[in-house]
């Protein structure tokens, strides 16, 4: 929830430098009735895309083995449009429901949990049919295009709970070329997914108590699968409970993973924000939400914010303020790894100064956590917009104060991330219980020095074979 970016799904066209949450396109409105929320793509991802160049590879593990390949799903071979099914929803709109064609990309999905009913749903824009919403439906076969309801929060007209079986079962399913896409899992219940007039898919929410799904443990993972390539992540951006793991065959064979957390990562990550809370005395623990007496997930602090504006307070001011201090007499230089190059500034007045970027004000703890408001929303000035994520992940990762050179993030050092007693500790909770210590634990985690390790958990391949991706951490 992905460095700032303004991505026009057909024309793939960048005002910013980042993404938020990697979800790459917007995904809807939540059943508050919100907007649409903007899931951009970061431009990294969109060189990564469009060029193919070499990068850093995102999410290199090692250390868990790649699953065995499972048998290909079977699938109709026909051109969709000489099998469309038609059904007519109340109303008289027609509902597509069209086979997968040639040039899917097989998706493996893996019962890892204690459960045997748990639900996986693929749901994403069709770029084959002009960024229609798509969903897979329960066959793991055919593809559901809704129609446009005349009403909104009207139920979908097909099936789209695709079940996984007993713990250790894998399902095989097929998709086309999705952007935006997510592959959500619930686990002892299904998801309600709705539709209001566009169609706009109303997704489930963690933050509005009247949406059916609240209190149903569930997450997701997110994709985007184009001509180009399949990019992957898991994001914590907005909140954690169940583990889900990735792994990506390409047709050559190589194999990248994302292990994820174990079977008890939830667990530590629930003590340790309570013992955090009793540290400072901040609401970490309030970060937990819990049903029927037990944890249930945990909101990112961001998250935390939509209930309670203020939840944070002042609690990022003495830290800011100890960099303004730092620069008003020294350099600080943002390695902006774009056209506008190296950016160096002093603090002038209140303000940063950085020459093409602009000022950039004092934030506020809504301005960090969120990476989006005050200083941080992006706008027409590109320079300006390759700054934000850089800083702002500078700021979550409380590297301003410890940097030699005071270079970022070229001059960063991930061992070095969230050692200030006031930083992101959500974030470093987050990457702490992670296998491999690499999870996107807010919206610029992305953000890694020229030639660095990703510590986000991304994945992506110019020639996917298989995309697998098991769910409950055993």
């Amino acid at each position: 929830m992905f460095f700032f970016e303004i991505l026009l799904s057909s024309l793939f066209v960048v005002v910013g430098t980042a993404s938020p949450c990697l979800s790459f396109l917007a995904h809807g409105i939540d059943f508050a009735g919100e907007l649409f929320r903007a899931h951009p793509l970061t431009m990294q991802v969109l060189k990564k895309f469009l060029s193919k160049r070499r990068h850093g590879s995102k999410k290199i593990l090692g250390q868990t083995p790649a699953p065995p390949i499972p048998a290909p799903a079977s699938i109709d071979a026909q051109p969709a449009s000489n099998i469309e099914k038609r059904v007519v929803v109340p109303g008289g709109q027609p509902q597509v429901l069209a086979e997968t064609a040639p040039g899917t990309l097989q998706i493996a999905l893996q019962n890892k949990s204690s459960s045997s009913n748990v639900y996986a749903y693929i749901t994403g824009l069709a770029l084959e049919n002009n960024n229609a919403p798509i969903f897979l439906q329960s066959n793991g076969e055919s593809i559901y295009y809704p129609a446009s309801p005349r009403e909104i929060q009207q139920p979908l007209q097909a099936d789209v709970a695709i079940p996984l079986g007993a713990p250790g079962n894998t399902v095989n399913v097929r998709i086309p070329k999705i952007a935006g896409g997510r592959i959500w899992f619930s686990i002892d219940a299904k998801l309600t997914f709705k539709l209001n007039p566009g169609p706009a898919v109303v997704e489930p929410s963690v933050t509005n108590s009247s949406d059916p799904n609240y209190n149903i443990d569930w997450t997701f993972c997110e994709f985007t699968y184009n001509d180009s390539q399949l990019f992957a992540n898991i994001s914590y951006v907005d909140f954690i409970n169940i583990p889900i793991s990735l792994s990506l065959t390409s047709t050559s064979g190589n194999t990248q993973t994302v292990p994820g957390m174990g079977p008890d990562g939830f667990q530590k990550i629930v003590a340790e924000l309570r013992s955090q809370a009793q540290r400072d005395g901040r609401p970490w623990d309030r970060l937990i939400y819990e049903s029927n007496g037990r944890p249930l997930r945990v909101l990112s602090p961001n998250n935390l914010m939509v209930g309670n504006e203020n939840a944070w307070g002042n609690y990022w001011d003495g830290y800011t303020q100890a960099v303004w201090d730092k620069y008003r007499n020294e350099d600080i230089i943002i390695n902006t790894q774009a056209a506008a190059g190296n950016l160096i500034g002093r603090v002038q007045g209140d303000a940063i100064q950085l020459g093409a970027a602009g000022t950039f004000s004092k934030p506020s703890a809504r301005d960090i956590f969120s990476c989006s408001t005050g200083p941080f929303a992006t706008g027409s000035n590109q320079a300006r917009n390759a700054v934000i994520p850089r800083l702002a992940a500078a700021f979550n990762r409380s590297i301003l104060l410890n940097t030699p050179g005071n270079r970022f993030p070229n001059g960063s050092d991930p061992t070095k991330y969230y050692k200030d007693v006031t930083t992101n500790h959500y974030s470093r909770i987050i990457h702490g219980v992670q296998r491999d210590g690499r999870g996107y634990g807010f919206p610029y985690d992305d953000v890694v020095p020229d030639g660095g390790q990703d510590v986000a958990g991304t994945l992506y391949d110019g020639s996917p074979k298989l995309f697998t991706i098991a769910v409950g951490g055993n």
